[in-house]
């Protein structure tokens, strides 16, 4: 059987699908998980306006989170070297 003819969609999705639990925003394309649930349902209009703010998301995402790793995420977690 073949599949019934889909619509191609456009998406801001690049398969890293990892939702940041402090602001609920994927990190990999800037939606909430709401959006990304209801994309498929969404009217192409409705689906440019998340896309034109996806920019400025990733860019205050990126601004407020700061990497907890290495070093620095040692001193945090309390451990002394």
């Amino acid at each position: 059987m073949n599949a019934p003819d889909v619509p191609d969609i456009e998406t801001p999705c690049v398969k890293l699908c990892v939702v940041d639990p402090d602001s609920g925003i994927c990190i990999g394309c800037g939606r909430s998980r709401s959006e990304i649930a209801g994309w498929i349902a969404m009217t192409p209009a409705e689906r440019r306006d998340v896309m034109a703010e996806l920019a400025d998301r990733m860019a205050s995402l990126t601004r407020i989170k700061r990497r907890k790793g290495g070093a620095r995420g040692r001193r945090m977690a309390g451990e002394d070297y």
